[in-house]
């Protein structure tokens, strides 16, 4: 499949000794977190690699009813669509500071990584302790961000009459913390994506604004920039059917994708050509 070419140029050509682990980390709601851990997940399994998918936003719940919409239509339609193998970490009744709930994630995890070679978390919209043990295994950290001063101050605090960056956000040192314990623990170092969702195609102060800061922040703390998905309808669409763009012509038997479609699975296939997993198969 040509639209896979350049995915493939940028993967190693033998897996590694271990799975890669991917997680998908902001702490605001709404910035596409559960369509982008779908969208990756669907994008690796289709380069044939056995992928594990974890939710741990028990209470939204969101990828986890991706998950079984897109089971459900697989059985309504007799369709053989990739489903991964997909777990959710249920609350603990002590809360975000029970030592058993991090206990319990760091099993699943470590023994998800032994049967698969990807394993994707979708991470809540709060801190929590087990939101920051997850970060703490990213191999590939994915930041989706809309395109806002308002989302940036989860990354960043800004003077807002000079408009310059004061300082890290929580989250941003809540992330240098956790690649900090990634190094002690295993020497591992983490690849931070911040995806910038919903770019206005408009030339507006706003974005010129949003575009200058994430990009001064990303040489200050150390992530890469991508841009990510518009304001698409269709993708709230495929949420109910368990569907992602790239399954919708296989799934749907239509002749051709509509340009908004296309144009929709090229911002997917930019954040997974970011992303460098191992390669298992040639399409």
């Amino acid at each position: 499949m040509a639209m896979f070419d350049s995915f493939r140029k940028n993967q190693s050509t033998a897996l590694n000794t271990k799975a890669h682990i991917v997680v998908i980390g902001n702490e605001k709601g709404g910035s596409g977190k559960s369509t982008t851990a779908m969208h990756v997940a669907v994008g690796i399994m289709i380069r044939g690699l056995r992928v594990a998918t974890i939710d741990l936003d028990s209470r939204q719940g969101t990828f986890s009813r991706y998950i079984s919409n897109r089971k459900k239509y697989a059985q309504a339609a007799n369709s053989e669509v990739l489903i991964p193998e997909h777990y959710m970490v249920e609350p603990t009744p002590d809360g975000k500071k029970s030592d058993a709930g991090k206990e319990k994630l760091r099993l699943l995890i470590e023994g998800a990584m032994i049967n698969h070679d990807v394993v994707i978390i979708d991470t809540p919209g709060s801190d929590s302790a087990i939101s920051r043990l997850a970060h703490s295994y990213a191999d590939t950290l994915i930041t989706p961000l809309n395109d806002s001063l308002v989302d940036f101050d989860v990354l960043a605090h800004v003077d807002g009459q000079k408009m310059t960056v004061m300082g890290p956000s929580h989250y941003s040192e809540m992330v240098w913390e956790q690649k900090q314990a990634k190094a002690e623990r295993d020497q591992g170092t983490v690849d931070w994506i911040v995806v910038r969702n919903r770019v206005s195609s408009l030339d507006n102060h706003n974005a010129r604004e949003v575009s200058r800061l994430v990009n001064d922040l990303s040489k200050r703390i150390g992530f890469r920039v991508v841009l990510g998905f518009s304001e698409r309808v269709i993708f709230r669409e495929l949420f109910l059917l368990g569907l992602t763009i790239l399954d919708l012509k296989d799934a749907t038997g239509a002749r051709a994708l509509s340009p908004s479609h296309r144009a929709a699975r090229d911002e997917v296939m930019t954040i997974l050509n970011a992303i460098k997993v191992p390669v298992k198969v040639q399409v």
